[in-house]
């Protein structure tokens, strides 16, 4: 039986929220921005999920503003204060998703960009913050969580020394939200990341949420929607399914954590017995749902081919740029050894895994291990 632990890449869609959609689905008609009562009905639709997505991390519902996911709120972010007159130097985490890194790259000379540093354990420390900030920077911007690691950070520390130098701070919360408490308003934030299929929603949802004097400018232009941030009709379906995780999430949140915790827990006791295994970032705060080890003497693509044949989904660490292998820019920022680096296996764990999944991975990872080990000392042998 084939076992999904790869949920920090996507989750599969709530049947609740399935049963949101399909209503929305079966009468789409009437576009939300038309003033008779078909285009009202798909506007009271797409109010009432904004209410819930605000709900689910204490915002107010006229903070957020729709999007097609996570990447395009973090482009929106990053290129809409790069198009402000009053944002003229920003300041990233070096452990951000690509979401944040390229579209920061591809501003050019428009906005400076400089780069926080973590400590060994994926954490910004505040004095790593405060070294960082010059003078005319404008906006930070620090992930809740690591999509890799899963070490979240000291957001409400670190928005608080932001917002102490009058700078705008953003956190991308897309791992985080429905994972553990989130609140906009608590962190003292001015701008959150959020991403549906992150929490058993739909692919093509997500959300920025952003103060209303946040200096921003539309990546899109040619209508009114979304504060006009975001021109174009609504996918009001996909919203209405975002709604209904984010109001699930919120719901069920200390269940699903203390469920994916005892899993997170039994994995790394049954890794501490393979003496080839790190797990990184171990002794920081994580994401309850997310391990991410590595395979010493082991290639982490090779691994997960291995466990991909074997029926087990999981992500490695590394990412191919230009047709070459090369680590994680998240475990060379911690300053993890390139070779230790590039055997990375990330788990993530979800609502729909078990005991048994965590026995199967296990037994199939130490087979693995046994017989490519195995296999090397007789090829060595026969040299």
């Amino acid at each position: 039986m084939a076992v999904y632990l790869d949920h920090n890449a996507t989750t599969p869609l709530h049947e609740d929220v399935l049963m949101a959609m399909l209503p929305v689905m079966r009468a789409m008609v009437g576009n939300p921005s038309s003033l008779h009562r078909y285009g009202r009905l798909q506007k009271d639709t797409i109010e009432k999920a904004r209410e819930q997505v605000a709900q689910l991390v204490d915002a107010h519902p006229d903070e957020v503003v729709f999007t097609s996911g996570g990447t395009e709120a973090n482009n929106l972010l990053v290129k809409g204060a790069a198009g402000s007159a009053s944002i003229h130097r920003m300041a990233l985490s070096n452990v951000e998703h690509q979401s944040m890194l390229e579209p920061a790259a591809a501003i050019g000379d428009a906005v400076a960009v400089d780069y926080i540093a973590v400590d060994s354990g994926g954490k910004v420390t505040p004095q790593a913050l405060r070294q960082t900030i010059r003078s005319d920077t404008g906006l930070v911007s620090v992930m809740t969580a690591n999509n890799e690691t899963g070490v979240i950070q000291d957001i409400r520390s670190l928005a608080e020394i932001a917002r102490g130098h009058g700078l705008w701070f953003h956190t991308d919360a897309s791992q985080a939200a429905g994972k553990i408490d989130v609140s906009f308003k608590d962190w003292g934030v001015h701008a959150m990341t959020l991403s549906s299929h992150k929490i058993y929603g739909p692919q093509g949802a997500g959300a920025l949420i952003a103060d209303r004097q946040l200096p921003l400018r539309a990546l899109l232009h040619g209508g009114s929607q979304e504060r006009k941030l975001r021109a174009g009709t609504e996918n009001v379906a996909a919203i209405a399914g975002f709604g209904a995780a984010a109001e699930l999430a919120k719901t069920e949140l200390t269940d699903r954590a203390t469920q994916v915790l005892k899993l997170r827990m039994a994995l790394e006791q049954g890794l501490a017995q393979m003496p080839a295994v790190s797990i990184f970032a171990q002794h920081a705060e994580r994401l309850p749902n997310t391990v991410q080890f590595g395979v010493r003497g082991f290639d982490g693509e090779t691994l997960l081919m291995q466990l991909d044949r074997k029926g087990i989904a999981v992500s490695s660490g590394s990412a191919c740029t230009s047709g070459k292998t090369e680590p994680s820019h998240v475990l060379k920022a911690m300053n993890i050894p390139a070779e230790l680096a590039l055997s990375a296996i990330r788990v993530s764990f979800g609502t729909d895994n078990t005991l048994a999944d965590v026995e199967k991975l296990l037994r199939t990872l130490g087979e693995i291990i046994n017989t490519m080990s195995n296999s090397a000392v007789m090829m060595a042998a026969n040299l």
